[in-house]
């Protein structure tokens, strides 16, 4: 409960320098909604004698708004960069903050969400612990679009406006290795 209450503030500190990265007022994420629905959910990965032979965690972006990961001392998570895997090698007490793909949507690919995966390992195990913000429950009926205030002439929205619960249900129905969803959004 403790670690809950302190990822929500610094959550709430990170949607606050988001929106401001963005041009817009300090409070305007939040005021969206997109601190909220925080899940949590942890990771074990065992120590594996042939990882050359299996995968942890497949390829895939975040398709929420933010992730917070916490993990062991244990190498494993990988980003993708120009078609080639980087270790993310883990700093004692430090976190990972990814941007998921509602905050690419949001921002109109000012920020952008990466593809990630965890590989296996001879050393282990492998514990991380992630905090996913997905928004609050409001939001899943609303229409879901780019912010109004981050589109002009020059800059046309690159997503088509949506019902988040229906985008929720694509990333929840879709198979493993299929076209991620944020694909079926693009203009």
């Amino acid at each position: 409960m403790e670690y809950n209450k302190h990822i929500n503030i610094l959550a709430e500190t990170l949607f606050k320098l988001l929106s401001e990265a963005l041009g817009l007022q300090p409070d305007h994420l939040s005021s969206m909604g997109c601190n909220k629905g925080c899940s949590i959910v942890s990771h074990y990965y065992p120590p594996c004698p042939e990882p050359e032979l299996t995968l942890g965690l497949r390829k895939h972006a975040d398709a929420g708004i933010m992730a917070l990961l916490l993990q062991n001392h244990v190498t494993g998570l990988q980003v993708l960069h120009d078609d080639q895997w980087f270790d993310v090698h883990p700093a004692r007490g430090g976190l990972v903050v990814n941007i998921g793909d509602l905050l690419q949507i949001l921002s109109n690919d000012k920020f952008k969400s990466v593809k990630h995966r965890v590989t296996a390992n001879r050393v282990g195990p492998r514990i991380s612990v992630a905090c996913f913000f997905s928004g609050h429950a409001d939001m899943l009926e609303e229409p879901f679009a780019t912010i109004k205030e981050l589109i002009s002439e020059t800059n046309p929205p690159r997503y088509k406006e949506f019902v988040l619960k229906e985008y929720i249900d694509k990333v929840l129905s879709s198979p493993i290795d299929s076209k991620p969803a944020i694909d079926y959004y693009k203009l």
